[in-house]
């Protein structure tokens, strides 16, 4: 996978220790054409589990201290808890539950403690010593966000839900992390030259969620030459 190196933020703040029961006033709202957009890819007919309803939404983030970011947050609660049929290739897993390939000796995930990450790292080309990097790799793994499912061998789909880059979906393997905004197979095709910023797929901009979501809905490819 070829990333830049960045290297990751040491942060241990606690953040969003507390969720009303209720959402407040002022709370996160999702974008109606986002939700219009997820209830059409995982529509009936189309996949999608049986939605999570909101008082279950409720519990899970006062259980682990987070508030989940929008538009996933009302999607996993109206619309559908996963789908069989993706995103990604091996489905979208419920909120609760991680992919059956993630295995059970793994470390405990804290979803309230922030991802560490704000830009690509690729801790295979990282020429600090392993016992430096492996703790960094662990947090990138295990703190701050959501495991939407797998693709397989290793990777992973994240969506970050506490820290700087809350909203935002991550692809995160063996060799390093990207965010899907920046996959070179996350810009439209064209004729023109390649520039420096990342441009993205039709629909929702950026690469949150409902950008994700769409870029599988239109059978776009995750990788360059797939």
């Amino acid at each position: 996978m070829n990333t830049e190196r960045a290297v990751p933020a040491d942060q241990s703040l606690r953040a969003e220790q507390s969720v009303r029961a209720e959402r407040p006033p002022h709370a996160e709202r999702p974008d109606p054409a986002d939700l219009a957009l997820l209830r059409a890819a995982f529509g009936a007919g189309d996949g999608g589990a049986p939605a999570l309803g909101w008082a279950a939404v409720h519990a899970f983030e006062a259980e682990h201290g987070v508030v989940l970011p929008e538009p996933y947050r009302t999607c996993v609660a109206e619309v559908a808890d996963g789908s069989p049929a993706g995103p990604p290739d091996y489905g979208m897993t419920a909120l609760a539950e991680l992919p059956a390939c993630w295995g059970d000796d793994r470390p405990e995930r804290d979803l309230s403690r922030p991802f560490p990450l704000t830009e690509a790292w690729s801790w295979e080309d990282d020429e600090r010593p392993e016992e430096e990097i492996e703790p960094l790799v662990d947090r990138v793994f295990d703190h701050g966000s959501l495991v939407l499912g797998t693709d397989g061998c290793g990777m992973y789909w994240h969506l970050v839900i506490t820290g700087p880059g809350r909203g935002s979906v991550w692809h995160i393997s063996g060799e390093g992390a990207v965010p899907f905004a920046a996959r070179p197979a996350a810009q439209p095709a064209t004729a023109e030259p390649a520039t420096a910023e990342p441009r993205h797929a039709p629909g929702p901009a950026g690469g949150g969620f409902a950008a994700w979501v769409a870029h599988w809905a239109a059978g776009r490819p995750w990788f360059d030459g797939e």
